[in-house]
């Protein structure tokens, strides 16, 4: 199968459904309900149901959820959330507070997205206080029991390359071109490559130290999009060899990253190389799980439906519970449906037509079919 990976990335994920299709039905054939019960001649256990080491599906909602929401998250078959943090300093009574209204719900918060430290990012003034401040949140997530802290790095995330076009049946597509924000201009002060890594290397040294005794992973997002240069700054975290040096500088699964199968393939890369590399030094923290019709790396390319993109999303799923990768998997950006329109309650994207509740849903349930098939072929799903 490893021989055939760049194959598979290049048919996408047709090809993916029809091998786990074919699986699945020799499997009913037989009889049996995985690989491994095939060889032992053994029945079938239905439902396949991911176990406590299995990956964590997570969907993202706002810290003030209602029981509402909580509700028609849960209904979806996703016991765990993420979600933004607080503002930093984080305390331990804070985030119970957040944790304790959302496991009454019956959901477990998985992963805070971490803010507030601009001055760390560009090497300013008072960065200092920052990282204390963050220092002080790591110590309070660890007590409070949260496992995965996400940040993101970025100097200056370039919003105007993208824009909206039609999928199938008119749905919703996000996509994106570096060429359409060649105008924007730049900040008096831009950043260069390495005076970014500068400021990334001393935050980690001051940070993962902490995060390690307080029993908390970091989980980085690598530029999203993954473009040369935005307003002016060189971009670090764009690149796989930037993904490669940032678990260098301190050697820690608690200096992690959010593995993104989607950014993997707008780079050029193949998301199973990338997934390995990671994910076989456990530096794997947070996953988001998508896919992407590329047409130029790093700079064009477009978020499409699950099953239309050119990620092999079955084999991606696969290595990733071979990996025991047990923390979130968060199937995102879910396109834009008229029934959401129709029906504006739902969680709207943060990206041009991006959709919403129904939208989401149809996320979770392809992600828990390549779930269970996994489990089913290969006897790991418990």
């Amino acid at each position: 199968m490893k021989n055939n990976r760049r194959e598979f990335i290049k048919k996408g994920a047709s090809m993916a459904a029809a091998l786990s299709v074919a699986g699945l039905s020799s499997c009913a054939s037989s009889g049996t309900g995985n690989h491994a019960a095939s060889t032992a001649g053994a029945p079938a256990e239905w439902p396949v149901i991911a176990g406590p080491d299995a990956p964590k599906m997570c969907l993202g909602c706002s810290s003030n959820a209602t029981a509402a929401e909580m509700r028609k998250i849960k209904q979806l078959g996703v016991d765990h959330v993420l979600m933004g943090g607080p503002p930093i300093p984080w305390t331990v009574e804070g985030l119970r507070g957040i944790m304790d209204r959302f496991q009454a719900e019956g959901l477990t918060v998985i992963n805070m997205m971490i803010g507030g430290h601009p001055k760390t990012i560009y090497g300013r003034e008072g960065r200092d206080e920052e990282i204390k401040h963050i220092q002080d949140s790591l110590r309070a997530a660890g007590q409070a029991g949260l496992p995965v802290v996400e940040y993101n790095f970025y100097a200056h995330r370039l919003m105007a390359g993208y824009y909206g076009v039609e999928g199938r049946g008119g749905a919703g597509i996000t996509a994106f071109d570096y060429a359409r924000a060649a105008d924007i201009p730049s900040d008096p002060e831009p950043q260069t490559a390495e005076m970014l890594w500068d400021n990334l290397t001393y935050f980690l040294n001051a940070v993962i130290p902490v995060a390690e005794e307080a029993g908390v992973r970091m989980a980085l997002h690598p530029n999203d999009p993954p473009i040369p240069i935005a307003h002016g700054h060189e971009q670090i975290m764009a690149r796989f060899e930037d993904w490669k040096r940032l678990i260098s500088i301190v050697d820690s699964p608690a200096n992690g990253m959010t593995y993104d199968c989607g950014v993997s393939r707008e780079l050029g890369e193949d998301p199973l190389e990338v997934l390995e590399y990671l994910g076989s030094r456990d530096r794997i923290n947070h996953m988001h799980y998508r896919n992407v019709i590329v047409e130029t790396p790093y700079e064009k390319y477009q978020e499409v439906f699950m099953d239309e993109g050119q990620v092999n999303l079955f084999e991606v799923m696969r290595g990733v519970m071979k990996l025991g990768y047990k923390f979130g998997i968060y199937p995102e950006h879910p396109r834009a449906l008229d029934y959401d329109k129709e029906h504006p309650a739902g969680v709207p994207d943060f990206y041009p037509n991006g959709g919403g509740y129904a939208a989401e849903a149809y996320n979770v349930a392809y992600t828990r079919a390549m779930m269970q098939a996994v489990g089913s072929l290969d006897g790991n799903g418990k």
